[in-house]
């Protein structure tokens, strides 16, 4: 299988990006607008402010790179899930 080219992807897929870009825009409006939003301190907005940083650098890995932000650190004490039955 042979990939897209960079226009031929560009092309199918500006507007979908441009659309999550303009909705990630009004998420954040929305949170500065609201009450102590502008000094609010979260780790969640920081990590989307990470990622954002992370869009902005060139990369072929930039999917990867972004889901890194929103990952815990492997701990091998962690709890193996129980069956539900």
């Amino acid at each position: 299988m042979n990939p897209m080219s960079a226009r031929t992807a560009l092309d199918a897929y500006f507007f979908e990006a441009r659309c999550k870009i303009l909705d990630l825009a009004a998420i954040l409006d929305r949170i500065e607008r609201g009450e102590g939003g502008q000094q609010l301190s979260d780790a969640r907005l920081g990590k989307l402010r990470d990622a954002l940083e992370v869009l902005r650098q060139a990369g072929p890995d930039r999917a990867e790179r972004v889901q890194q932000v929103f990952s815990l650190e492997y701990d091998p004490n962690w709890e193996k899930p129980k069956p539900r039955f």
